[in-house]
């Protein structure tokens, strides 16, 4: 045994002894840590981009088969993730069979998928002034089937969902009629909820501001839940966590939408003013905790069942490798998950029960607090990943093999 296995052996033992005299068994711990899967972005493979300007890192996939190839290595390395999330037209597969044979060969399967009416890409009308809440019907009608043919790409691909996020909105006082647009989107919903299939959800993200600063037409939760409830019950709110105005109280977003059975899922990233697009857990790890207790809270509560959730990163990465971005932000998942785990809910509820601020302030500090890096790292261990994932990477200097093999200036679709 290595001297780096012995501590992680040490700490593992340290750890056990310390969950066990809170009643934990640290085994039943690392298999639902392993279990806990969160999909990937393929737009999340190639260097992101501000308004301003995209800095490339070379070797960037080229296309969807090298998208995939970047994710099974994601995969193998870390064993927290198992799916991808296509963005279309960005990933149309050229060749169905061979995306899904190359994807079964990966492990890797097909979570939602994500339609694109935000920019133009060589349509015939333009969404510069809105996409399903436009003023203009033959635009939304567009706008419509192109959401039912990326629906259609999924059924081939074996997804089963797709999620809808509008840039639609406008950038000044009277620019848009803001109770008709409402009205346009909720038709246009309808239109593409009546074509998905009946094993499918819908998946419908809000956003405060970006790219429209006056009015955006799904500002936030309770516009998206209001829409979703005229669609039908497979339609849900998906929460993305850098959509929300600063200081927003997530956690509670969270908890209303899990008591009323309509939370669909998560776009995992962090952000320090807006959408920031920052690596999970790097500004504000505490509230991905708290965010994480509620979603046990709710799922052990039977408010919401936990398989019903997607769970998926959604992050750009301008100034970082992007495969090493996607190593840290699953690490943290990871992390804030098994630390909500530790939360001793009975004793929580009692305090809570009893009015007792300082006790239940103490638990969720004490389960915070703890060092469970151990545990998640015996979790992938066991599941048959790399130890250290990063440092496997850099060692391996994969990303100077992906230059040679792609070339310096290759560029992701899509970005």
């Amino acid at each position: 045994m290595s001297n780096h296995d012995h501590l992680h052996q040490k700490s593992l033992d340290l750890l056990a002894e310390q969950l066990a005299s809170k009643g934990k068994n640290i085994s039943e711990l690392i298999l639902q840590v392993s279990q806990f899967q969160i999909a990937v972005p393929s737009w999340a493979l190639g260097a992101g981009g501000t308004r301003f300007g995209r800095f490339s890192i070379g070797g960037e996939p080229r296309n969807l088969e090298e998208k995939l190839d970047d994710i099974g290595l994601l995969a193998r390395l870390t064993k927290k993730t198992n799916a991808v999330s296509l963005h279309i037209p960005w990933d149309i597969p050229q060749d169905v069979a061979a995306i899904r044979q190359k994807a079964a060969d990966l492990d890797v399967s097909f979570d939602a998928m994500n339609s694109n009416t935000f920019q133009d890409y060589g349509q015939s009308l333009s969404y510069k002034m809105g996409s399903l809440s436009n003023a203009d019907s033959a635009i939304r009608n567009q706008a419509v089937e192109h959401n039912l043919q990326v629906i259609e790409i999924g059924e081939k691909l074996g997804s089963k969902g797709l999620t809808v996020w509008l840039a639609d909105g406008s950038n000044f006082p009277g620019q848009a009629h803001i109770r008709k647009a409402l009205q346009w989107t909720g038709e246009s919903l309808q239109a593409i909820y009546s074509g998905m299939p009946e094993d499918w959800k819908l998946l419908l993200e809000y956003k405060p501001y970006e790219p429209n600063f006056y009015h955006t037409v799904i500002p936030d939760w309770g516009t998206s839940s209001f829409l979703c409830r005229q669609l039908g019950e497979r339609a849900k709110v998906l929460v993305d966590l850098g959509h929300h105005l600063p200081n927003t109280n997530i956690e509670q977003i969270v908890a209303t939408l899990m008591h009323q059975d309509m939370l669909a899922g998560f776009h995992f990233n962090d952000s320090k003013y807006g959408d920031d697009d920052l690596s999970t857990g790097s500004i504000k790890p505490y509230q991905l905790f708290l965010i994480f207790c509620e979603l046990i809270g709710g799922a052990q509560d039977g408010a919401q069942a936990w398989e019903s959730i997607s769970w998926m990163i959604d992050a750009s990465h301008n100034t970082k490798d992007p495969i090493e971005d996607l190593i840290q932000a699953l690490e943290a998942i990871a992390q804030a998950y098994a630390k909500a785990l530790l939360v001793d809910r009975e004793k929580l509820s009692q305090c809570q029960l009893q009015g007792d601020v300082v006790g239940a302030q103490e638990l969720l500090q004490e389960a915070f607090l703890t060092d469970v890096r151990a545990l998640v790292k015996e979790s992938r261990i066991q599941s048959g990943g790399e130890s250290d994932p990063l440092t496997y990477y850099r060692k391996e200097k994969i990303r100077e093999k992906l230059i040679a093999q792609r070339g310096k200036d290759s560029h992701a679709s899509g970005l």
